[in-house]
C-alpha cells in the first residue's frame, strides 16, 4: 500500500499542496515548525478519520484562510493497493448557525461517495512514530488508548461505531448522575443508559483484550532483536471492566491464530454482569458524579523481566518497548490486510542509539513506501539517502532537492 498524490488545501501550515509520492522512502527535511509534522497528521487524519495531534479539528484548518473569510480545509489522497486504487478525501467547512455561532462540518468521501467515519476502516492503514511515543508507557492510560483505538478502528468499522456510541453515552450517563446527586429524581432514567453501556463495553473490552494478546506476540519477537534477546516483553490488557475474559484464555486464543477472532457468544453474558455490576455501584457513583467502571478506564501495561515498564523502566527500556509495540502495529496490520501499512515517522531516529537506528532502518526495505520527516538529514547513511526521494519544506512550500 501506498500513497501515489497527496493534495491539501488550507490544512495547518499548508494554504495549497499538491504532491506526487512513489513507493519509496520519502525523507521531509526542514527545520521545526515548517510543516513535515502537518503533512504526516494529514496522512493519518485520511486513514483514522481523525488526528492523531489533536482532538479538535477546529485546529487543522490554516489560520490565515480563516482570517480571510475561507473557512475550509480538506485532505486528499489516491491511495494505491495490491487490489485496487481508491481516492480518499476529508473535507472540513466552518458554517454559521441562525443563532449566531459558528459550526465545523465535516465531510468524508471514498472513490466520491459520501461515508460515515467508521467506514475509512480498511482503506489506508498508516503507522505513525512520533518524539512524544517515547513517554507512552510512563504517561496517563488515556494515551494507551487512543492509540489502540486508532489501531482498531483502522480494521474493524463495528468497532468504531461501538467506541463513538460508547463513549456518547458515558458522557450523558455522568450529566446525569450528577443531576440526580444535585437534584434528585427517578434513578430508572439510568437504565436505557446502563443498557447501551454495557453492549458496547463488553464489545470493545473483547476487541482491546484480543488485540492487545496478539500485539503481544509480535511485539516481544521484535523486543527480543532490538536487544539482542536479553529481554523478553509482554504487553497485558487491564480492563475496566473485572468480569473480562483471563488473559491466560485469551492468550491460548492468540496462540492458535494471531489475529482477533470472531466474537464470542458469552459475550451476551458479560453485558448482563456489566449491568449488574453498574447497578451495584450506583450509589458511590452517584457521590462522585461520574462512571467508574468501563472501557474509558482500561490500560495496557508493558512487563519485562518482571519489571513494569511504565513505572520502572529507564528511558531506554521504555524506547525499546515502545518501537516494538509499533513495529507489531505495522506486522500485524499487513498480517490481517495483505497489505503493508504506510509508515509516518516523525524525527524517531533523533531518540534511538546507533544500533536501534540501524535496525529501524534495516526494516524500512521491507515497507512499500515510508514518510519520514526530520531536521538532520546526516542521521540517515548514505546509502539510504540515495535511495530515497527526498523534499525540503519550508514554511508549508514542498520542494524536491
Amino acid at each position: 500500500m501506498y500513497i501515489r498524490s497527496l493534495s491539501l488545501r488550507h490544512f495547518r501550515t499548508y494554504t495549497r499542496l499538491e504532491l506526487d509520492l512513489p513507493a519509496a522512502p520519502i525523507l521531509l527535511i526542514g527545520a521545526n515548525a515548517q510543516g513535515k509534522t502537518s503533512l504526516l497528521e494529514a496522512i493519518a487524519y485520511l486513514a483514522l478519520g481523525h488526528s492523531p495531534l489533536t482532538a479538535t479539528d477546529q485546529h487543522l484548518l490554516n489560520w490565515r484562510a480563516a482570517e480571510q473569510g475561507m473557512p475550509f480545509a480538506q485532505v486528499q489522497a489516491e491511495v494505491v493497493k495490491k487490489r485496487q486504487t481508491e481516492t480518499l478525501e476529508i473535507a472540513l467547512q466552518r458554517a454559521q448557525l441562525n443563532n449566531g455561532n459558528a459550526r465545523l462540518g465535516k465531510r468524508i468521501r471514498v472513490n466520491n461517495h459520501p461515508v460515515r467515519r467508521a467506514d475509512l476502516a480498511g482503506h489506508l492503514n498508516t503507522v505513525i512514530f512520533l518524539p512524544e511515543d517515547v513517554g507512552l508507557l510512563g504517561g496517563a492510560p488515556a494515551g494507551r488508548r487512543r492509540r489502540l483505538d486508532d489501531l482498531l478502528s483502522q480494521l474493524y468499522p463495528e468497532y468504531v461505531t461501538a467506541l463513538t456510541r460508547y463513549q456518547a453515552t458515558l458522557s450523558r450517563r455522568n450529566v446525569l448522575l450528577r443531576h440526580l446527586r444535585e437534584r434528585g429524581g427517578d434513578r430508572a432514567q439510568l437504565e436505557p443508559l446502563e443498557g447501551i453501556l454495557a453492549q458496547t463495553g463488553v464489545l470493545l473490552a473483547d476487541y482491546r483484550q484480543r488485540a492487545v494478546i496478539a500485539l503481544s506476540l509480535h511485539a516481544d519477537r521484535f523486543h527480543q532483536e532490538l536487544t539482542g534477546g536479553k529481554a523478553w516483553l509482554q504487553l497485558q490488557y487491564r480492563a475496566g471492566f473485572a468480569a473480562a475474559q483471563p488473559q491466560a484464555v485469551q492468550y491460548r486464543l492468540a496462540l492458535a491464530a494471531e489475529q482477533v477472532p470472531q466474537q464470542q457468544s458469552n459475550l451476551a453474558d458479560l453485558e448482563i454482569l456489566y449491568r449488574e455490576t453498574l447497578l451495584k455501584q450506583r450509589d458511590k457513583e452517584l457521590l462522585r458524579g461520574i462512571t467508574l467502571m468501563g472501557p474509558h478506564r482500561d490500560d495496557i501495561r508493558f512487563l519485562s523481566e518482571n519489571v513494569d515498564l511504565g513505572d520502572f523502566g529507564s528511558r531506554g527500556q521504555q524506547r525499546s518497548a515502545v518501537l516494538a509495540w509499533q513495529l507489531a502495529e505495522l506486522h500485524w496490520l499487513q498480517q490481517l490486510t495483505g497489505d503493508t501499512p504506510v509508515l509516518l515517522l516523525d524525527e524517531v531516529l533523533a531518540e534511538l542509539d546507533r544500533a536501534r537506528r540501524g535496525y529501524l532502518l534495516d526494516l524500512l526495505g521491507r515497507v512499500e513506501q515510508t514518510i519520514l520527516a526530520t531536521t538532520d538529514a546526516d542521521l540517515f547513511p548514505s546509502s539510504f539517502r540515495q535511495n530515497a526521494l527526498t523534499f525540503e519544506v519550508n514554511e508549508g512550500i514542498v520542494t524536491q532537492v
